[in-house]
Order: structure tokens, then C-alpha cells, then sequence
């Protein structure tokens, strides 16, 4: 992808010149960490949330720099690095842009919502921009013992839909295979959100007969049915002003679906065994791994609520679409299981997950790596000591498409190589790997 031409650069505005004061002091205006861009992708100006956030002890450390230089230390734009450009979207079409990315900062690579503002002239023209960025607490896009872990491409969409979804009150539906992580992306989306101080009520809808899932979501009153010595606040009510996270949706029994679909649209309900109409404010969540759309279609999941609460459906990527995320997911993992003991992989064990298909994704990325630890009294595990059907599975299985697998990890070290401005330890911690695999897949590029 190639970028507009452009026109010949323009002297740089000096630093004390009045116009660059003047975005300045507008900055300062800003909570958020922002600057302001020329057309040519030099930062003018820079204000002191940015200054502070990013590690900026002088605005004239980055002043007259170009941004993708800064922020992720290319030395070509982001659209010819294959990544969304904000920039070129926002000179076609003279209005915001938004986007998520993973920047260098002095902590590490974070996960960046950058929001980029056109300032147009007289005529219409774009003259320069405001670039307002914001990182995310809700995912890491480093090693980390607790969360979302991930950087790929396919992760960062998803992630970013959350973040979109997050701020409104529109009903989300997570869709994924089983093992996704449904569970941390609702998490995600609740801390996000403007509930965020209430609560996070999970419903697992799995195995639940109907007079029970009843029960469960909307509670009972004392003497409702055999058993019922006091009366139960149901889940419903207990998600007041938070989130309500029905997990495994399409498990939902078809005589109950109409009663959550009521629940849905008014808020409101009633106790088993009551008579009064109670209220309950929640944000839905909801999330499956089963195809609701052939489900409606074969008449064994209600239509209209379908409809209800999939308004923002939200894919949830496998493992094998997030392949170049495994070694940044095994290195958190292990220092989640690893009880106080320093566990590592060696590049050959790492090289047999990466190649693997992982049916179960990172639900059974950790099951074998757990598994794995008990064998590897050193605290290293090699191949020997992963799984034999892990070990043993066909390599045809790497690949979730054509051209998957080695050519898409092969193909992702190359564009780095050739838009990388930093060191080669700067370059493997941008990539999520080490520096000896960094090594040993420059010599296999080498060797190709």
C-alpha cells in the first residue's frame, strides 16, 4: 500500500514561533496525551500528558521527528509498514480517524488507542493534525501475569471493537471458539466501560435445565418449590448498575429464551414464586462458541433474540489466526503457573507449539504447558517433555489457511526487518519473542 504524493517539505516551524505556542497552549487543554502533526508526519508540538506518559523529559527531544519513528520505530510510514495508517484515511477524507496500535514506550510495546484530528484551513485543505492517544490498562502487549496478552493483528482487532463497544451501552456478542478467552474479553469490556465501579455478574449457561437457569438469573422467593427455605437474590439483580455476562448463550433453553429476551428489553422481572415486578439495570454481555445463526435457522434459538443481542457481534480469533502471539502468550503463561519458580521454553519446544493447531487455543495452550512443567525438573521445558500428539501432529495442521503457519511468521519478520529502526533487542521485544529466537530465525531467513 502506497501513500499519497505529497509535496515538498515545509521548513520546520522554530519552537518559539508564534502558530506552535499556540497549538501549545491548546494542547495543554487536553487530559489526554496528545500532538500535533504536519503533513509530512514531523511532530510540532507536544503537551505534557504526553511528555509525562510517554517519557518525554524535553518536548524538544521529539519536536521536528516524524511519528512513526517515535511511536514505533520505523523509519517508513505505518501504511507501507502494513499497518492502518490514520493519517492517509484522515487527508482522503478531511475528517477523524481512529485506530489502535501497539507503540514503543520506555515501560515496552502498549496497546495505543490513537484518535487523529485534521486541522483544515481556509480553503478546506489539511494544514496538520492532532494526534490524541491513549493506552489501554485492559490488555498487554508485553509478557504479563494476569489478563490479556497479545499483540497480533487479528488480537488488536478484536481488542479495538472492544474498546469501541466499551463507552456505549449496546449489547455485545462475543463469538469464538471455546477456549478464546471469552471470559477476559468480557472482563476487558467491563473495565472499560462507564460500569466499571459496579459489578461483573457471570451466568454460565452451560448444563442448566430450565426451573434451575430460572432460578439462577432471576432468583427466588422462600417456599417457590420444594427445597426453597429463603428467598435467593437472583444473578439479575445482583449485576445491578454493572455488567450481566451470559456465558455460552446458545446453551440457553428454548422455553427460557423468551423469558431473557423480556428481561432484556424492559429490565425487568420477577422473582420465582413472586408476584412483584422487579427491576435491574445492566450492561449484556453475551458469548458463544456455537453458530446462532444455523441455530435460528433450525428453529432451536429464538430469532428475536438473536437479533436483541448480537447488535455489536465482536469474532474472537483462535490461536492458530494469532499464531505470532504464542511465544508472548508462553512466557506470560509461565509466569502464571509457575508458583515462584522461573520457568522457560527452549527455541525448539516453542518452534513445535508454534506449529501446532491448538483446537483447544489458549485454554489448551496452558493445559500443556502445565502439564509440561512437571516433567522439566531444571525449569526448562524442551520438546521432550511437551505432549507426543503435540509433538507428533502433522505440520499441515499449522496452518488456519493457505499460506499460514512459517510463510505468515517469515513474511511478518521481514516487514519488520525492513521498517525496524531500533536495535535487534528493541526489534525481538516489539515482536514478542527473544532475542535468541530473533537470532535463530534471522539465520533461517539466511538460509532460505
Amino acid at each position: 500500500m502506497s501513500t499519497p504524493p505529497r509535496r515538498a517539505s515545509a521548513p520546520l516551524p522554530s519552537p518559539d514561533a508564534p502558530a506552535v505556542q499556540a497549538l501549545v497552549s491548546f494542547l495543554e487543554h487536553e487530559a489526554a496525551p496528545s500532538i500535533v502533526l504536519d503533513t509530512e508526519y514531523r511532530i510540532l508540538a507536544a503537551n505534557t500528558a504526553y511528555q509525562r506518559q510517554f517519557g518525554v523529559s524535553e518536548p524538544q527531544g521529539v519536536l521536528g521527528q516524524k511519528c512513526f519513528r517515535v511511536s514505533h520505530l520505523y523509519s517508513v510510514p505505518c501504511d507501507l509498514a502494513g499497518e492502518h495508517c490514520p493519517m492517509k484515511r484522515a487527508r482522503e477524507t478531511r475528517a477523524p480517524d481512529r485506530v489502535l496500535h501497539v507503540h514503543h514506550t520506555p515501560r515496552g510495546p502498549e496497546h495505543v488507542d490513537v484518535e487523529l484530528r485534521p486541522i483544515l484551513d481556509s480553503r478546506g485543505e489539511v494544514v496538520a493534525y492532532v494526534e490524541r492517544m491513549t493506552s489501554l490498562t485492559t490488555a498487554s502487549a508485553q509478557p504479563n501475569g494476569g489478563g490479556l496478552v497479545g499483540r497480533s493483528e487479528a488480537f488488536n482487532a478484536a481488542l479495538a471493537a472492544i474498546q469501541r463497544a466499551a463507552p456505549a451501552s449496546i449489547p455485545v456478542l462475543l463469538q469464538g471458539e471455546s477456549g478464546t478467552g471469552k471470559e477476559m474479553f468480557a472482563r476487558a469490556l467491563h473495565e472499560a466501560s462507564p460500569r466499571a465501579r459496579g459489578p461483573l455478574v457471570i451466568v454460565d449457561c452451560t448444563g442448566l435445565s430450565e426451573a434451575l437457569f430460572e432460578s439462577e438469573l432471576f432468583g427466588h422467593e422462600r417456599g417457590a418449590f420444594t427445597g426453597a427455605n429463603q428467598r435467593k437474590i437472583g444473578l439479575a439483580e445482583t449485576a445491578h448498575g454493572g455488567t450481566l455476562f451470559l456465558d455460552e448463550i446458545g446453551d440457553v433453553p428454548l422455553p427460557m429464551q423468551v423469558k431473557l429476551l423480556r428481561l432484556i428489553e424492559s429490565g425487568t422481572f420477577r422473582r420465582v414464586g413472586g408476584v412483584d415486578t422487579l427491576r435491574a439495570d445492566f450492561r449484556l454481555v453475551a458469548a458463544t462458541h456455537k453458530p446462532l445463526r444455523e441455530m435460528v435457522e433450525a428453529q432451536t434459538f429464538r430469532q428475536d433474540l438473536y437479533y436483541r443481542i448480537s447488535a455489536f457481534p465482536v469474532h474472537l480469533p483462535s490461536l492458530r489466526e494469532r499464531r505470532d502471539d504464542i511465544p508472548l502468550l508462553v512466557d506470560s503463561l509461565l509466569r502464571r503457573i509457575g508458583g515462584g519458580q522461573r520457568l522457560r521454553i527452549d527455541d525448539a519446544a516453542l518452534q513445535v507449539l508454534h506449529d501446532y493447531a491448538f483446537p483447544g487455543n489458549v485454554r489448551e495452550l496452558r493445559n500443556i504447558l502445565e502439564r509440561a512443567r512437571l516433567f522439566a525438573d531444571d525449569g526448562t521445558i524442551r520438546v521432550r517433555d511437551l505432549p507426543p500428539d503435540v509433538v507428533q501432529a502433522p505440520a499441515a495442521l499449522a496452518s488456519a489457511r493457505p499460506g499460514g503457519g512459517r510463510q505468515a511468521s517469515r513474511a511478518a519478520l521481514m516487514r519488520a526487518l525492513a521498517t525496524f529502526e531500533g536495535s535487534r533487542s528493541e526489534l525481538a521485544a516489539h515482536l514478542g519473542i527473544s532475542e535468541r529466537t530473533l537470532y535463530r530465525r534471522l539465520r533461517g531467513l539466511q538460509s532460505d
